[in-house]
């Protein structure tokens, strides 16, 4: 290679050099320039962890150790599940409704007719934990329904204020199968219809009508407001009774169950279990009833 050669062949290249450059130059906004990012420390409650005081390590601590136990603890219910389906499949179990079941055994489809109220009109007698043992009650109420075959027609009562407020913790309550209702049951259903359950009642239901709507009082009691269902009902001239528990069984206290509790014996007879039978399937054996005789 001559000297002319080469000399042209290094221009060339440089050539190419600057003009690589400068479409590089040119471009430059289309390539990503990484910048430092900046760590940020994570938070506990709103509070940077090396700021923590001493009780609040403890609680993050705790939390930590938590997450770790559930993830283990949802392992072992969904192999529990697991294998309490293959048993029942061998064993021809019915283990209760599928999902599919569920998503179609809605009220508007169900055949039992038969009306259930949660009275909350009584925000003013709880305190906020009082109130928020309502709202659980009430999730309890709300599953137990959902999982039956003929779901019954449950409707919330004056919902509003605090108990609307507590509701709304729960992220889609909104689309539940529940009626919700911000008035008095007054204002929704014919008086006739309208049954206030309550243990002071004389009155004593035998059996549950497909027309009629019953009244659970949301109400957490500690027995503080003895008669206040009853007093209520009365002073507004419909319709009282108590479910037949002491024909089968006799208590040494006072007769006061939860909402679910009273709920779930309501479920079960509308299934076609007897009252006896009902009681002994929700009703927890530490109560200490005892059979009459």
């Amino acid at each position: 290679m001559d000297s002319v050669e080469k000399r042209l062949m290094d221009e060339s290249d440089t050539e190419t050099t600057t003009v690589k450059k400068q479409h590089l130059d040119t471009n430059s906004e289309n390539y990503d320039i990484k910048q430092p990012i900046e760590h940020k420390e994570e938070l506990f409650n709103g509070v940077e962890i090396s700021k923590l005081t001493k009780r609040q390590m403890k609680k993050y601590k705790r939390m930590l150790q938590w997450q770790v136990i559930k993830k283990e603890k949802r392992a072992r219910e969904k192999l529990r599940t697991k294998n309490k389906k293959v048993v029942a499949k061998l064993l021809n179990i019915d283990l209760g409704p599928n999902r599919k079941q569920l998503k179609n055994a809605k009220m508007v489809n169900s055949a039992c007719k038969i009306g259930v109220v949660i009275d909350l009109s009584f925000d003013e007698l709880m305190i906020d934990k009082d109130m928020g043992k309502v709202i659980k009650q009430i999730l309890r109420v709300y599953t137990e329904n959902r999982r039956a075959t003929a779901p019954m027609q449950l409707h919330l009562t004056s919902f509003n204020g605090r108990n609307k407020e507590e509701m709304s913790k729960h992220n889609g309550y909104e689309n539940w199968d529940m009626h919700f209702h911000a008035n008095d049951y007054l204002d929704v259903f014919p008086k006739e219809k309208l049954v206030y359950l309550s243990s002071e009642s004389d009155n004593v239901i035998k059996e549950l009508e497909q027309d009629k709507i019953y009244i659970i009082g949301g109400l957490v009691d500690h027995n503080a407001h003895k008669g206040i269902c009853y007093r209520k009902a009365v002073s507004q001239g419909i319709a009282h009774g108590q479910l037949p528990i002491s024909e089968y069984f006799n208590f040494k206290a006072r007769k006061v169950f939860t909402i679910n509790q009273v709920f779930e014996i309501m479920l079960r007879v509308s299934e076609g279990k007897s009252f006896k039978d009902a009681f002994e399937m929700v009703l927890p054996k530490r109560i200490n009833m005892k059979p009459t005789i």
